[in-house]
């Protein structure tokens, strides 16, 4: 439809935002095809926000595909496109994908800092989509960086399995189940672990190709 229209302002817009489903779901090779083609279409005509998104989305997908560094430059140079541009929608997003960024670079400090900033801007304005994501980004840093770090993380598992829920936001649920599945099962609560998981996986009905619901599939089957 974009296409067909006059103008080329709807078509960027809609080439950088057909992106984030593909985000989403992890799919980076397609993420990092497509961005290219995005980012090519609004450079040209000077559609920054586009250009900035691009940028964050084409950075995750070279630190998907291994290229971390790289792709963590280049979400840090759209990051701060983004905000010259004066926007705050979908920040606390793009911080959570810097911040996995970080988290394969074995940065956590500078992880967790991200998250604490991206906590304060969804209390400052209401964007709550993702927060179930943020907390359960934070669990997963502590456990590589504290000195004591399962009951703080499971606290913020916690949390992110509630946030999820009180939203029926099932992808953020099945992901923050995952994640505290896996610290029960470090921990021999290997039952509990099974009947979570099963429960959140349960739901689903379709999707089964996807990488979280792979992902959880396999977790059951060890935990079995």
């Amino acid at each position: 439809m974009a296409q067909e229209q006059s103008g080329v302002f709807p078509l960027a817009l809609i080439l950088s935002y057909v992106l984030v489903p593909y985000v989403l779901r992890c799919e980076g090779p397609i993420v990092h095809e497509r961005a290219e083609a995005a980012l090519a279409l609004a450079a040209e005509h000077e559609v920054a926000q586009c250009v900035a998104q691009d940028m964050i989305f084409q950075g995750w997908a070279l630190a998907e595909q291994g290229h971390t560094p790289e792709g963590v430059a280049r979400m840090r140079q759209g990051l701060a496109a983004w905000q010259e541009t004066g926007a705050e929608l979908n920040q606390c997003f793009f911080l959570a994908l810097l911040t996995t960024g970080y988290q394969r670079l074995g940065q956590m400090d500078q992880g967790l800092h991200l998250l604490n900033e991206a906590l304060v801007l969804v209390d400052a304005t209401g964007e709550r989509w993702c927060e179930a994501k943020l907390h359960r980004l934070k669990g997963e840093l502590l456990l590589r960086l504290a000195a004591d770090p399962a009951p703080e993380a499971e606290a913020c598992f916690q949390h992110a399995l509630t946030i999820a829920r009180s939203q029926h936001a099932k992808s953020w649920e099945l992901r923050a189940a995952v994640s505290l599945s896996q610290l029960w099962q470090h921990q021999g609560r290997r039952d509990a672990a099974h009947k979570l998981l099963a429960e959140v996986y349960g739901w689903f009905t379709e999707g089964f190709d996807t990488a979280d619901l792979q992902e959880a599939k396999a977790l059951l089957q060890e935990l079995s």
